[in-house]
């Protein structure tokens, strides 16, 4: 199934998600370079939310440029299976080896808006970054190692400790609506 078959498919959250399903529909229909950087003004990004396998934790890593403890993931980078970019990254900014989907399906979706910033000395202007979340399970046991270009902490936090430790307040309510599915998702699968 290719991705907009995958985004036709998925079915929104709440409002926010619904808004943002068609957004990010428009804009693939719209570009065909979201796949890259090269799109400066919008590109294709996945993120990780992590737990152990009590689904009791999400692991989050301090993230260097946003000065925030952050959910892990990162760019495409021209490869269209997002759940692949979403374990690649959990494991290049985390150590981790021992992680596992917990569903091939997208569970989450997000605009995010970045503010201006600049990465290894060159300014990058404000974009948006379409997101799709996968859940992603892990050994709360496993030993970590931070990535020193984009992160400096590792840690293992309560579901409710990880969003008071986020200090993006946009961020926070993401991280609210991820809990929030999980423990929908915990109750309809028991």
């Amino acid at each position: 199934m290719n991705l907009i078959e995958q985004i036709n498919h998925y079915h929104p959250f709440n409002a926010q998600e619904m808004k943002d399903q068609e957004e990010i529909l428009h804009y693939l229909k719209t570009f065909d370079n979201l796949l890259t950087r090269e799109n400066e003004q919008a590109h294709l990004t996945s993120s990780a939310w992590v737990v152990n396998k009590a689904r009791t934790k999400v692991l989050m890593a301090y993230h260097n440029i946003y000065q925030s403890w952050s959910w892990l993931g990162g760019h495409a980078d021209g490869d269209a299976d997002l759940l692949h970019v979403a374990l690649k990254e959990t494991q290049e900014e985390t150590g981790l080896l021992a992680i596992d989907s917990v569903s091939e399906d997208i569970y989450s979706i997000e605009i995010l808006t970045v503010p201006e910033h600049t990465k290894k000395n060159k300014l990058i202007a404000e974009h948006l970054h379409l997101n799709f979340t996968y859940l992603i399970e892990a050994d709360e046991n496993e030993k970590t190692s931070i990535k020193p270009d984009e992160n400096s902490g590792v840690e293992w936090m309560e579901l409710d400790e990880a969003i008071e430790a986020c200090s993006e307040p946009e961020m926070k309510i993401i991280y609210q609506k991820l809990n929030k599915k999980l423990k929908e998702y915990q109750n309809n699968n028991l």
